[in-house]
């Protein structure tokens, strides 16, 4: 028996260095973890197209995604360290950096034109025109720290100026419809349902409009980060994501039709709203490496007026910003 075992070694790794053996990839490739959500938003159609279409190891590993039923819990995974990327909003980020979380922004992710703020009252045309009354919105989350920047710079004071009535996405749209509210604060898909569902609807306030309006840049919604111990297990891993995900946004934007088809699939979206979503501009997904010296600014002058609205103290040091 054992020399039957020995015979069998050898064969073994005679057929290995034979290559007659094939090697375990899944055990070759290394894992990275990112942090999801559960919510009917498109953070999530990122992870379910690399998964769906294989990106993920057409770059060189595996991707879990590990799913979230909030947005603090899924920052929280980042910042606990178990996951080890996530997209999301460069001024959370920032938030979390200074708190001691190791993050590294590595790209870019959604422009700022998926963030809208809609109203019903036709006499309601611009953000000024709210003065007086209320706006429904998450101030919790990087997109009210958007509109409150414009409206600093604008000489509006959002809280005095405008009574804001905090509500994530969903329940923002629902006081919108109920009357509770005179205007209300949406991402995509919510804002391609609301025009869908409600036509009369009109949008009063772009994300990417405005913040070109006063900085004269483009600004991120959402930004790619990865922590840097994972990185430091994995030194590919901002360049295995970074081309995942260019890979990611050529299907948004030039195979819409399977990207919809794979929205309706695993977040459950009405058919259609992805196209309506990238055909109208306001979805756009653009992958650029952060290191890049206009990237890189573009990122800091959001972080610099983060602080100069009183968000926070004061601006993160240069390790925030990943440079291979």
């Amino acid at each position: 028996m054992i020399s039957f075992s020995r015979r069998g070694f050898v064969l073994g790794a005679m057929l290995a260095a034979a290559g007659g053996v094939p090697p375990v990839e899944a055990q070759e490739r290394p894992v990275i973890k990112v942090s999801s959500l559960t919510l009917p938003v498109f953070n999530p159609l990122v992870w379910n197209i690399m998964k769906a279409r294989g990106i993920d190891a057409k770059h060189g590993f595996v991707l879990d995604a590990k799913a979230y039923p909030s947005i603090a819990a899924f920052y929280a995974a980042f910042a606990t360290g178990e996951t080890d990327a996530l997209i999301g909003g460069p001024t959370i980020l920032q938030k979390l950096y200074q708190e001691g979380v190791p993050v590294r922004i590595i790209a870019t992710g959604f422009t700022l034109a998926d963030l809208v703020v809609f109203a019903k009252d036709s006499k309601i045309k611009t953000l000024a025109d709210l003065k007086g009354r209320q706006l429904a919105a998450d101030m919790g989350g990087s997109q009210f720290q958007v509109i409150k920047i414009y409206a600093n710079a604008k000489g509006i004071d959002l809280g005095r100026d405008i009574t804001v009535v905090n509500a994530n996405f969903a329940v923002a749209r629902a006081q919108l419809e109920a009357g509770r509210v005179d205007a209300a604060l949406v991402i995509e898909p919510l804002a391609s349902i609301s025009i869908r569902q409600h036509p009369d609807w009109h949008i009063i306030f772009n994300g990417a409009q405005g913040w070109k309006e006063i900085t004269g840049n483009d600004g991120w919604e959402i930004v790619t980060a990865v922590r840097a111990d994972a990185i430091a297990r994995n030194p590919n891993a901002p360049r295995m994501l970074v081309a995942a995900l260019k890979d990611v946004a050529e299907i948004m934007h030039k195979d819409t039709a399977a990207g919809d088809k794979i929205a309706s699939e695993t977040l459950k979206l009405p058919p259609g709203i992805l196209t309506a979503a990238v055909e109208s501009k306001r979805l756009q997904m653009l992958i650029r490496p952060a290191w890049e010296p206009a990237v890189r600014q573009s990122i800091t002058d959001m972080m610099e007026r983060a602080v100069k609205a009183g968000f926070y103290e004061k601006m993160p040091d240069d390790k925030i910003i990943y440079a291979p």
